[in-house]
């Protein structure tokens, strides 16, 4: 921009239009992953499968919407181990302790997202088994 003052805050945008742009800002970053990353690919395919199944199996509303919100959660996660492996890729491709153990963090949360939906799932299965309603 030229002629701005660079320390003055852009004008807040609101109303129908920043929404819109944001929701086009977030489908190009759904889309992006799907491009660029394959454990995000991987994680889609195994939500295609467990949302449909969350919802077809025996159970309450809030039991469906925890189990697809494990599910989800994966995706939410692995999406931010992305964001912070190319923002540190792009700010030097040489290996930094530092580095090394963001991404290393990065990856553990999707771990823990990953053991947290293979928990609730069979948390879940095993009650519905027990109720005999499987």
């Amino acid at each position: 921009m030229s002629g701005s003052d660079p320390g003055k805050p852009l004008p807040a945008r609101s109303g129908p239009g920043r929404i819109v742009r944001a929701l086009c800002y977030s489908l190009r970053g759904v889309a992006g992953a799907l491009s660029h990353e394959r454990a995000f690919r991987q994680e889609c395919v195994l939500a295609l499968v467990l949302v449909p199944v969350a919802l077809w199996l025996p159970a309450d509303a809030s039991t469906r919407a925890l189990l697809v919100a494990s599910v989800l959660l994966v995706l939410v996660v692995e999406l931010l181990n992305s964001a912070v492996e190319a923002a540190l890729d792009r700010h030097s491709r040489e290996f930094h302790v530092l580095t090394g153990r963001a991404k290393d963090y990065a990856s553990a949360a999707v771990f823990l997202s990953l053991v947290n939906c293979v928990a609730v799932w069979a948390l879940v299965l095993w009650d519905l088994h027990e109720k005999g309603r499987l």
